[in-house]
């Protein structure tokens, strides 16, 4: 049977991650992965998850079974904080799924199990998972463009585009911090949205994985709420990853809005069953940490206080980089980093380019230019511009070198699912 297995393709952010655990060179720098990291290149445990780690451990006694929606504690904390305390959680429904990348693809089966065969439009460029969620779900995917010629939101572009959508089609918006560009609408520009939506009668779809990272939590769930607020179904799919830094203990909910208390069961229990054939429940452990941080006002208010000393530092981060760029003469390419914001930036690199940057600087992003600014400590950041200034500097072709070789193991491999 195997035998017959075609030759399937791999995941290109992580054989550049294999091939940069195969580079021996002590000056590389690995900013492929989504994933938050200190001065000392480490992605810490943050102070209030260790703390509830403590207190649940202490006061554990049983590991039974939590049901088809997870944690019902965990999942009244996310709607409260996603909505907002005077938020519409009357027709609202929340189920605690495999982190943010399980909660895609349980809304997408629901999309597919209500409208088979829908068609979904996802940002040009996207998160490099949205299109291969959606499709393994049997669902139709359209991109729409995101960015104008300078390299900001193409509010004009993206409204003419959605505004030829049909009813019920589902548009899928990431609500804050945009990965891969670091590009977001305006709050003028979610209302414009807001109106599409109401007008046209497309479903919003959002992604919220980067909440808190970019202009503070209240204000980067902001333009999720206001589309709760104006449309009469919305979904939504919540990350606890990177900004409480649970990465490996996958912890995520998936949210539905309808316009009726019906409607909202009956999305809730098929998310449910697409759980149970999925994955029957979800892990405990990540959901228990972030509902004892959110229930407890001492460690809700630790977490938002290092949450906002992350937010600090790539913001810093960015600007550093955006001053040594312009020092070093690519004050136009600084000008386009300048405007992005969040954990990821788009160089203004081709693929070429960036495989210069990768061979000749030791610099490892994707081709498409995306890295991870939270991931550069700060006194690496002047190489790095200069690594980007080198590579625009000519068009030379890179120096022909040979592949790394790629090294996987068993727990490389299961890593594959959250990135």
């Amino acid at each position: 049977m195997l035998e017959l297995l075609p030759t399937p393709p791999t995941d290109p952010l992580w054989d550049l991650t294999y091939e940069f655990g195969s580079d021996e060179r002590p000056e590389r720098l690995n900013l492929v992965l989504g994933v938050y990291r200190d001065q000392s290149g480490t992605t810490p445990v943050m102070t209030a998850v260790r703390e509830a780690e403590i207190r649940l451990a202490e006061r554990s006694d049983s590991k039974e079974y939590r049901g088809l929606s997870g944690n019902a504690a965990f999942n009244r904390s996310l709607l409260e904080l996603v909505l907002g305390p005077a938020g519409p959680a009357d027709r609202a429904a929340a189920v605690q799924t495999v982190a943010g990348s399980g909660a895609l693809r349980l809304l997408a089966d629901l999309i597919c199990r209500t409208r088979p065969g829908a068609t979904v439009w996802i940002s040009d460029p996207a998160y490099v998972n949205h299109r291969p969620i959606l499709e393994a779900a049997g669902l139709r995917v359209r991109p729409y463009g995101w960015r104008d010629a300078d390299g900001g939101f193409d509010t004009a572009g993206v409204l003419r585009e959605l505004d030829g959508a049909q009813r019920d089609d589902v548009v899928l918006l990431q609500g804050c911090c945009h990965n891969p560009t670091g590009v977001d609408p305006l709050l003028d520009d979610w209302e414009e949205l807001a109106e599409s939506a109401a007008r046209v009668g497309w479903v919003p779809f959002v992604d919220l994985a980067y909440h808190g990272l970019g202009d503070g939590l209240e204000a980067d769930l902001l333009p999720t709420r206001m589309l709760a607020a104006r449309v009469p179904e919305m979904l939504i799919a919540v990350s606890c990853s990177k900004n409480f830094g649970l990465y490996s203990d996958r912890v995520g909910c998936a949210i539905v809005l309808g316009a009726s208390d019906r409607a909202v069961r009956h999305a809730e229990t098929a998310l449910q069953n697409a759980a149970r054939t999925l994955y029957s429940m979800p892990p405990e452990h990540g959901a228990a940490v972030v509902t004892t941080i959110l229930e407890d006002e001492g460690l809700r208010a630790a977490w938002r206080s290092e949450l906002e000393v992350m937010r600090g530092r790539i913001m810093d981060n960015r600007a550093d980089l955006v001053a040594h760029l312009s020092a070093l003469g690519c004050a136009e390419q600084a000008g386009s980093l300048a405007r992005q914001k969040g954990m990821f930036s788009m160089l203004p690199l081709s693929a070429q380019q960036m495989l210069r940057l990768r061979r000749e600087y030791a610099v490892y992003g994707t081709t498409s230019g995306r890295i991870n600014i939270a991931g550069i400590p700060a006194h690496r950041i002047p190489c790095l511009a200069r690594g980007i200034a080198g590579v625009l500097d000519t068009a030379e072709a890179p120096r022909a070198l040979p592949a790394f070789p790629r090294q996987e193991s068993g727990s490389a491999a299961a890593a594959r699912v959250g990135a």
